[in-house]
């Protein structure tokens, strides 16, 4: 039985294991769980919190290790530590916030939802992303955004080598410095709608910065279809 939504329920990792976290996960009801729960002693334990599919808000204490709220649909998770490889890899809807910094591949395949990183996050930071929204506060390594197809992805701090490579549809707004640009990947102009934008979500991850202060890259368009004279860009 789950419980009531004033109570929050205490999940240690001492005394259960990760499978049966993530059952008791699992098993709430996809309409109105509105339960709160606190994981305590993750230890950096990997696959916690993955698969959810309610609406439930997890607080997990500890650093945790790879694919940390995997496949998250509706949930609200905050994580109190350092996250492993990635983090809320194939998101779907929901908020994962990480307090701490994360490894590579963080919000890889993310198809929704938003994800806010309070630290820095390593190489690949959004590879392959499809419709999630990224915020680092702090700076992403490089190759992020790597083969980005469609959401967003906002560095607070600066942007490591590459960024954007193989670009398709993806915004990327970075305030510092980006070390150089993947291939196909652009400036572009920073216009009325993006500014706006910009700056609701960066209302929605607590970051009271300016959007007049990042800059927008976007795709250059060339790769989509093949051509030769790009063949050693490929």
């Amino acid at each position: 039985m789950s419980a009531p939504a004033s109570e929050t329920r205490i999940m240690d990792l001492r005394q259960i294991s990760v499978r049966e976290l993530n059952q008791a996960l699992h098993d709430l009801p996809e309409a109105g769980a509105s339960t709160r729960w606190q994981v305590r002693n993750a230890a950096g334990e990997h696959a916690l919190a993955v698969g959810i599919n309610a609406p439930c808000a997890v607080e997990i204490n500890g650093h945790v290790g790879y694919y940390c709220a995997g496949m998250n649909k509706y949930a609200e998770l905050t994580i109190h530590g350092n996250a492993g490889t990635g983090l809320a890899e194939n998101m779907m809807s929901g908020r994962v916030t990480l307090k701490g910094n994360a490894s590579q591949s963080a919000g890889a395949t993310g198809r929704g939802g938003l994800l806010v990183i309070e630290g820095d996050a390593a190489a690949r930071c959004g590879i392959s992303m499809k419709g999630i929204d990224i915020v680092v506060r702090g700076s992403v390594g490089h190759l992020s955004a790597f083969m980005a197809q469609k959401g967003r992805l906002v560095v607070c701090g600066d942007a490591g080598p590459a960024l954007g490579d193989s670009l398709y549809e993806a915004q990327l707004f970075v305030r510092g410095q980006a070390a150089d640009l993947g291939a196909d990947c652009m400036e572009k102009e920073m216009r009325t709608e993006h500014l706006e934008a910009l700056g609701v979500l960066l209302d929605q991850a607590g970051i009271n910065l300016p959007a007049r202060a990042f800059r927008r890259y976007g795709s250059a368009r060339s790769l989509y279809h093949f051509n030769i004279d790009y063949a050693d860009t490929y």
